[in-house]
């Protein structure tokens, strides 16, 4: 709605995970450097956790952009559903059949799948999304399938991502072993004040418009109401996106993102609804 008038060529502040605008804090940068030493270095086990909407799936995303053809790639995103059916989804995953096969045919399908793509010169590697809605049975299936290896070589890789509960169902008893062969993890913290003004201004330049379309002071306010986790900066700026059209500014100022602010603290999409002509422009 509002791209046209900004100059924009595509959506800045998309909720949808995009790995062409990644932008690496701090944080996000470190967290990007583990994901690529654990696949790089045969790590058994990586594990990347953090709050919900701070950029997790956008560097797995970005990940897979980065791997070459000698890396073949299963990935599981919803991780709801029957423990039975963890093999038929990792098969799946990987583009293999498995309809019409019992359990311990899957199993053997599975081997023989790994095995061969080590045959062939290639890794296998499972990331698992959302990993921490998983069950501690289910977690424990996975480490059993980490048991197949060839000589001194592991023909399997798993990356689990998931939010902090991941991390505590992680430290259970009954994951001991699991635990134990953890080689890489790391916990991806929010964007800083500055990472978040540097965030803003890469998301408007990359979608084509200007990177100083929000002033400084609307970008701290940003910062402070969103405490520098990405999706929820994008919810805000997007909003103040629309407002700004409505009104027609040429600039984002503090007090439009302090409007955007208390209209959703009240539940309220808009304090003034735009004009009905500027619903079909785009």
């Amino acid at each position: 709605m509002y791209e046209a008038f900004y100059g924009f060529q595509e959506k800045a502040f998309s909720l949808l995970p995009d790995p062409s605008f990644l932008y690496l804090g701090r944080h996000h940068s470190t967290a990007y450097a583990m994901l690529a030493y654990g696949v790089l270095s045969q790590a058994g086990f990586t594990v990347i956790t953090g709050e919900v909407g701070c950029g997790k799936t956008t560097l797995i995303r970005h990940l897979l952009n980065q791997l070459d053809r000698g890396v073949s790639v299963g990935l599981i995103t919803n991780t709801s559903g029957a423990r039975a059916d963890l093999l038929r989804r990792i098969l799946l995953s990987f583009r293999q059949d498995y309809r019409g096969k019992e359990t311990i045919e899957l199993q053997e399908m599975f081997e023989d799948f790994v095995i061969g793509e080590y045959a062939a010169g290639r890794r296998a590697v499972l990331i698992v999304d959302e990993a921490q809605n998983l069950e501690i049975e289910t977690l424990e299936d996975l480490r059993m399938l980490s048991n197949l290896n060839v000589e001194k070589s592991l023909v399997l890789q798993l990356i689990l991502v998931g939010q902090p509960q991941l991390k505590a169902k992680l430290e259970h008893p009954q994951l001991q072993q699991f635990a134990q062969r953890i080689a890489v993890s790391y916990h991806l913290e929010p964007l800083a004040e500055d990472e978040t003004i540097g965030y803003i201004r890469h998301r408007l330049q990359h979608a084509g418009g200007s990177p100083d379309l929000f002033s400084p002071e609307a970008c701290r306010l940003v910062f402070v109401h969103s405490g520098g986790v990405p999706r929820l900066i994008n919810v805000l700026c997007d909003t103040a996106l629309v407002y700004g059209f409505a009104v027609q500014v040429e600039e984002i100022g503090e007090d439009l993102v302090q409007d955007v602010i208390r209209d959703r603290a009240k539940g309220i999409q808009s304090r003034s609804s735009p004009p009905s002509g500027l619903l079909h422009e785009s």
